[in-house]
């Protein structure tokens, strides 16, 4: 997969079946389209694309509010890849990007690439306003010489797939069916830094994780966790929060790995988040808290072996 950062014209002389979204978590739904793209592409021996978008165009759209990613850019690069299309364009979102009409902007697309076929999905729309819809590209198509095709979304036991509907179930600590609607676990990736050890002093280390700005977390709690490092893979009980029993204002990340001892200071970990445990709690003192860890230790251990 070649990855480019740019929509100057010219980026490939071969006609080019091209899938674009903000692909935020690369959900079901993304992957369902950019395998659709790829099959269709190779089923003609067309050069299969995907187009995303840095930053995350929340950001200019909506900058009063958070943007709350479910995945940082090379996360999203990495599984993009899995599926192996040709090309990964990731085009810059600006001003000028938001004040671009959808049919100014599809005919910069047809200048980088040989643009034959587009495949977005049934509710998708871009340009200024949202003013490109389905009907609206296909209008556009016609003049510029693409063809639009349509995934339907999918439905899981009753949810529709999508990036919002992932945000609120991990609001809500669900990060089993959010796992789900992603097609593996939610994960954080970040970097171990050091804490104020006080888990340490009470029997039970962690490791305190530092992540990428603007990073989605789930809701405060307790949870079932599996620590992934280029070594190892370890059941961790994980706790999100401001630590109320030690009168904590900032909210922290902390793992515990479960018969683990050693230095991560420095480590790149990956959070793979398997089941909600309990809400955060204030204890009435620290035999209190050690007593809870220890139970949120034998149930972590049960569930996760």
């Amino acid at each position: 997969m070649e990855v480019v950062r740019t929509l100057k014209p010219g980026l490939t002389r071969r006609s080019t079946i091209l899938t674009m979204g903000k692909f935020d978590g690369l959900h079901l739904g993304h992957q369902q389209l950019i395998k659709t793209t790829v099959e269709r592409a190779r089923s003609l021996d067309f050069c299969s694309a995907v187009l995303t978008w840095e930053p995350h165009p929340n950001t200019v759209l909506r900058p009063d509010q958070p943007v709350r990613l479910l995945t940082t850019l090379d996360e999203k690069i990495a599984l993009i890849e899995q599926y192996a299309p040709d090309l990964l364009i990731i085009a810059p979102f600006t001003e000028e990007t938001r004040r671009t009409s959808a049919e100014i902007y599809m005919g910069t697309i047809a200048e980088a690439v040989q643009l034959r076929e587009l495949w977005v999905g049934e509710g998708f729309a871009m340009g200024r306003g949202r003013s490109g819809d389905i009907a609206s590209l296909m209008q556009i198509g016609a003049n510029l010489g693409f063809a639009v095709g349509t995934v339907r979304q999918l439905v899981i036991e009753g949810t529709p797939v999508s990036a919002s509907r992932i945000r609120e179930l991990l609001d809500q600590g669900e990060v089993g069916i959010a796992g789900q609607l992603l097609g593996r676990p939610f994960a954080l990736r970040g970097t171990v830094i050091q804490g104020d050890q006080r888990g340490r002093t009470i029997g039970f280390p962690t490791a305190n994780l530092q992540l990428a700005e603007g990073r989605m977390l789930p809701a405060d709690g307790v949870y079932a966790c599996h620590v992934i490092t280029e070594q190892m893979r370890w059941p961790a009980v994980t706790n999100i929060g401001l630590r109320p029993t030690f009168d904590g204002v900032r909210r922290t990340i902390e793992a515990h790995l479960l018969d683990w001892s050693g230095d991560l200071y420095g480590q790149t970990l990956r959070l793979e988040f398997r089941h909600y445990l309990r809400g955060e709690q204030k204890f009435s003192g620290i035999e209190a808290l050690v007593t809870q860890i220890a139970q949120d230790v034998a149930r972590t251990r049960a569930l996760l072996g």
